[in-house]
């Protein structure tokens, strides 16, 4: 299983970018997904998570200006980011809880992506 991370960039104070998160892998059902960053000098902070069954919490760094979502069919999550500030600049990570498929067993497996760089500048 992989999770792929795109869509980061540099963009202006106030602009918008929106992470894509894709999972792949055979026999896979993604249960959880969360979105992380972390800015230099600082730990790894959950910015945005969506269960398999749709409930959403956000930090509240980010409450009303992101919005994460998913797409079931395509094992596809999302994070959309408006009203973008300089401290929202850091790697930004997704994470998934991944339910693998086999032989009639499911087993849960948590994986990372491998984190786009978002750039804000004033």
């Amino acid at each position: 299983v992989q999770l792929q991370a795109s869509g980061g960039g540099l963009v202006q104070a106030g602009g918008s970018l929106r992470l894509s998160c894709a999972a792949s892998g055979s026999s896979i059902t993604v249960n959880n997904m969360g979105w992380y960053r972390q800015a230099p000098g600082k730990q790894r902070e959950l910015i945005a998570l969506i269960t398999a069954r749709g409930t959403i919490n956000y930090a509240d760094s980010v409450k009303g200006r992101f919005t994460i979502s998913r797409d079931n069919a395509k094992n596809t999550g999302y994070l959309q980011m408006n009203s973008l500030k300089p401290e929202d600049t850091a790697v930004y990570y997704c994470n998934a809880d991944v339910w693998i498929n086999y032989n009639s067993r499911a087993n849960l497996n948590n994986y990372w992506g491998q984190g786009t760089q978002v750039t804000v500048s004033s």
